[in-house]
């Protein structure tokens, strides 16, 4: 998938970034960050945001992310981000020389969760697929572009319609580091339609 500069829409570009047809670099700025409320009680809504937007109701969007984070917190990942109190990303977030967090955030209606496990610090390479299925949507990781592994799967009652979706990356402390992004793909839903249980009758 080529990048079609006039289909992505910055919210909040960042001061040094690049965008080649198959790359995007993003160099983060100190203190930028994604969160709402819940449990710290501070909301940050500083993040940049590459996004294209799409009506279709079945995709996956799939993209590697390389990150040179050294500092706490510093991430990059995949984010759907409709405004400042509605939005889901699936990043990993440096800790440690140790660990990393690997983990999603859900925010809706003002108030932020978060899933989390830890990884390996040195890893440093994720490929994230975010999937939608109508206002249902399902973010995996993968460690080598191949196998997959699921995160997440959250609703979204913002994904009505037309969705964004795309690419983040902060540094919520004094710090600062480059993410990368190759390998983007957008297509046919890979999140298959669930076999076992029938929905309850209305």
């Amino acid at each position: 998938m080529n990048i079609n500069k006039e289909m992505w829409k910055w919210t909040r570009a960042p001061q040094n970034f690049t965008i080649a047809e198959d790359k995007v670099e993003i160099v983060t700025a100190p203190h930028t960050d994604l969160w709402q409320r819940t449990y710290y009680h501070f909301r940050n809504d500083s993040a940049p945001v590459l996004q294209m937007k799409t009506r279709e109701k079945y995709f996956s969007f799939t993209v590697k992310a390389t990150s040179e984070g050294k500092h706490r917190f510093d991430q990059c990942g995949v984010a759907v981000y409709f405004d400042s109190e509605n939005w889901l990303k699936g990043s990993a977030e440096y800790e440690n020389e140790e660990y990393a967090h690997l983990g999603s955030v859900v925010t809706v209606n003002g108030y932020s969760d978060w899933a989390t496990t830890e990884i390996p610090a040195k890893t440093k390479t994720i490929w994230y697929r975010l999937s939608r299925r109508g206002d249902d949507f399902c973010i995996e990781c993968s460690f080598d572009g191949k196998k997959f592994s699921q995160m997440r799967i959250c609703h979204m009652p913002a994904a009505t319609g037309e969705v964004p979706f795309g690419i983040y990356a902060c540094s919520p402390e004094d710090s600062s580091f480059k993410a990368t992004f190759t390998d983007f793909e957008f297509g046919e839903c890979k999140w298959a339609a669930h076999d076992g249980q029938q929905p309850d009758k209305q």
